[in-house]
């Protein structure tokens, strides 16, 4: 199995936590299938463990992918990294599909020299972003990483700890006035794929937006965005 590839011109293309069309995703084996691939960039989610670790994980809770539910926030690093998940072939005793520490995601990306996207799961203190910033600095990645959220409080304590650092709002509706707080804000956009135009694309560009979507595995629609001249294209699958 492989990842599908598309004609996207000067996009730069992301892998939805890590190649996770083939392998599980947000674990070592998806991190590393994307790194040997053209990715430009790794996209994955952060959380911060009962006893103050940070992993990465996507759901708030491991029963999705996972035997053992637990909620990832409320319990000790130790006992999520002695969870087993289920990789996508069923199988439970794969050594690289254990949950991921943050400071595993970004060696691997600085070892394949891809951009990391970390997404700040939930909502996050100034001294929990912080912290984040201090462990990837320490792995000296800080400049190669770019931040997004849901959570617009995320994105504005960021700005106050680290202004002018890449960072993308993520959202699943367009709404008119976005370029706009997103240019006085100095920031860009993450956005459901299917909200977006060509028309729409322009206007984030017209206030100096860059573009981003998530979660596109459509090859045709991904060619209409390169064509249209978004950013990055987010995807499970595509490259």
């Amino acid at each position: 199995m492989d990842s599908v590839k598309i004609n996207s011109g000067k996009t730069l293309m992301v892998a939805h936590r890590g190649l996770s069309g083939i392998e599980l995703e947000n674990t070592n084996a998806s991190f590393i299938a994307a790194g040997n691939r053209s990715y430009y960039g790794i996209e994955t989610d952060v959380h911060k463990t009962s006893d103050g670790r940070f992993v990465v994980f996507h759901d708030d809770n491991t029963g999705r992918l996972c035997d053992t539910d637990v909620i990832v926030e409320e319990t000790e690093f130790s006992t999520l990294r002695a969870l087993h998940l289920n990789d996508k072939y069923g199988d439970t005793t794969r050594a690289d599909t254990l949950i991921p520490t943050l400071k595993e995601y970004i060696a691997t990306c600085k070892r394949y020299e891809k951009i990391a996207v970390l997404e700040l799961k939930n909502e996050f203190t100034k001294e929990e972003i912080d912290a984040i910033c201090n462990e990837i600095i320490s792995l000296d990645y800080l400049e190669n990483v770019i931040f997004i959220s849901f959570c617009f409080a995320n994105m504005t304590r960021l700005r106050e700890l680290h202004p002018g650092h890449p960072a993308q709002f993520l959202t699943s509706k367009f709404q008119p006035d976005l370029p706009q707080i997103l240019q006085a804000h100095g920031l860009d956009i993450d956005i459901l794929f299917t909200e977006l135009t060509e028309e729409r694309i322009k206007d984030f560009h017209d206030h100096g937006v860059k573009v981003n979507c998530w979660t596109c595995d459509d090859k045709a629609f991904a060619e209409d965005l390169a064509s249209w001249g978004i950013d990055y294209i987010t995807s499970n699958i595509l490259e």
